[in-house]
């Protein structure tokens, strides 16, 4: 028998309702029980593919291709559960799928309406495929309660809540518990009114769980009990910590899992294995060392736009037991080739993620051929990658006009070019200039074939690699002669040869760029091995230094 838990916020958005959910996957699982985790998105965009990562942060993209929701990488990260295309929806989603129907006519003429057809799709989805052995799944509600856009989604689950009953559901409300100075007081009202908004449209939640940044004092946690109609028990403290992993080990201090079991009438639960949580937890806090990686990126004042890149680094530190300080250095500074490269001399490894557009690409170039020149870690993404290929191009190989033709369409010598076609399991994919932009990239996991005796088969420590992608434009193989000749290698393609997708530099200490997207299969308790290895090379360097 599935049970289903709803996750919804209140009060103001960014209080955490990703990781709140994360982490009761992770305690559950860490009970020895099987989960599933789903974002509902009440926005009207399909995904969030095209939108600006100042918008959104980050795409977190999955094995089967889908451009989701940042929150389903930390679902991924905290439970190894990897996510699929049916683990995100959102508003546009659903309302596109209803307007196919309504075209062809599948509902015989009836007047479409919010209730029931856009209610029935969104139940549809939460009771979905959940796969093999799955006992709980969570559900992200995205929002605010209160927020006009979510209302279908709290009606879809008030009438699961009614429908599967309180066996089967549990309703969990994220809300604000501010302390406010002046008054010396913490405040309750914020929580009273929310959950007073959530009861309104008929959700009456079991658990509380409140943030704040100090302990609540029991005679606060009693008039909440009262006000909210919860068990004094159910008021659940979700104190501010150091760090997101000393999450799981904190809502578990405060009996957040053992309080929505309750719920469930199961009291013949195993008690929780977290001794993963602990070790981590204590590397964390107690590291060997430190080194610091200059991430040189065009979205740099929204850090949550490279969320799955910073958390990639912070496992690599894992691996080897250091913390990583990650300095935030936007690419656009060094668009100016007369502007000094001195806020990298003391880095111990220079990152360049991904990103898309012109703005920000020659700073990302003059970084990359800094980080070549001086022997520093250097590690390409996507089109950091594109972007140390063009470099290497230009100042290795001698091709002064190398560009990228999604930056100079007609360049004469176009380095990167779009791709037009490539093969998508036993299928054949085709695109242009002209296709629109949503859904159209080379997306979800694609399989490649490392050369032997290159750098990345031995951190790989193997031959055949999957891994996740999301670009539209890829390095022309027809210059790949002309940059290994020059001291290059491409130690990385697709199995048929034809698209390049890993790039080094066999003399350089440490100088790997991916065609992929490495860090979306990063996980505290399985670091990358890129990832691993980067860190590694980087500790190293901070001898030096």
């Amino acid at each position: 028998m599935i049970r289903y838990i709803f996750i919804t916020g209140g009060v103001v958005s960014s209080l955490g309702k990703g990781i709140a959910s994360a982490a009761l996957g992770a305690l559950l699982q860490s009970r020895g029980y099987g989960v599933r985790l789903r974002k509902l998105d009440p926005y009207l965009n399909v995904d969030p593919g095209t939108m600006s990562p100042r918008q959104h942060g980050e795409v977190f993209v999955t094995d089967d291709g889908a451009e989701t929701d940042l929150d389903l990488g930390h679902y991924e990260r905290f439970t190894g559960v990897s996510a699929r295309q049916s683990d995100n929806i959102t508003t546009g989603r659903i309302y596109k799928h209803i307007i196919e129907k309504e075209r062809r006519g599948d509902y015989l003429g009836a007047t479409i309406q919010v209730i029931p057809h856009v209610t029935n799709e969104i139940k549809d989805f939460v009771l979905s495929d959940p796969g093999e052995g799955v006992d709980f799944v969570l559900c992200e509600i995205g929002g605010t309660v209160g927020d006009i856009e979510g209302l279908p989604f709290f009606e879809a689950i008030r009438q699961l809540g009614q429908e599967l009953g309180p066996d089967r559901a549990c309703f969990i409300h994220l809300t604000l518990l501010p302390y406010i100075p002046a008054a010396g007081e913490m405040k309750t009202k914020p929580t009273q009114h929310s959950v007073k908004e959530l009861r309104s449209i008929g959700i009456q939640p079991q658990v509380l769980l409140c943030r704040c940044d100090r302990p609540i004092p029991e005679n606060e946690k009693g008039k909440i009990a009262s006000f909210c109609n919860v068990r004094p028990s159910s008021v659940i403290e979700a104190r501010d910590v150091r760090h997101i992993y000393d999450v799981p080990e904190a809502y578990h201090a405060q009996g957040l899992d053992k309080e929505v079991l309750a719920h469930f009438r199961i009291d013949d639960a195993p008690e929780p294995d977290l001794s993963g949580w602990q070790k981590i937890a204590n590397t964390i806090h107690n590291p060997d060392g430190e080194v610091c990686i200059g991430l040189v990126g065009k979205y740099t004042d929204v850090p949550d736009a490279y969320k799955s890149v910073a958390e990639a680094l912070s496992h690599g530190g894992l691996a080897n037991n250091v913390k990583v300080e990650v300095k935030l250095i936007n690419s656009e500074e060094f668009d100016d080739e007369h502007r000094p490269l001195d806020i990298l001399e003391g880095v111990h490894g220079i990152i360049l993620p991904g990103g898309f557009g012109e703005r920000g690409a020659h700073g990302k170039m003059r970084a990359a051929r800094f980080a070549r020149e001086r022997k520093v870690p250097c590690f390409g993404i996507c089109y950091g990658m594109q972007m140390s290929v063009i470099e290497a191009a230009r100042h290795m190989a001698g091709i002064e006009d190398a560009n990228t033709t999604e930056n100079e369409p007609k360049t004469k010598s176009p380095l990167v070019g779009l791709m037009e076609e490539w093969t998508k399991g036993n299928e054949k994919v085709t695109r242009d200039e002209n296709t629109d932009k949503g859904g159209t990239m080379r997306l979800g996991a694609y399989p490649a074939r490392l050369t032997e005796g290159s750098k990345v088969a031995e951190i790989y420590g193997a031959l055949d690699i999957s891994e996740r992608h999301r670009h539209r434009y890829e390095v022309n193989a027809a210059y790949m002669d002309a940059l290994e000749k020059a001291g290059g290698l491409f130690s990385g393609k697709s199995p048929d040869g034809t698209l390049p997708e890993i790039f080094e530099i066999p003399t350089h200490p440490w100088f790997i760029g991916v065609q992929y997207h490495p860090e979306l299969k990063s996980r505290p308790f399985q670091p990358h091995p890129l990832f691993a290895s980067f860190i590694e090379a980087a500790v190293k360097q901070s001898r030096l230094v």
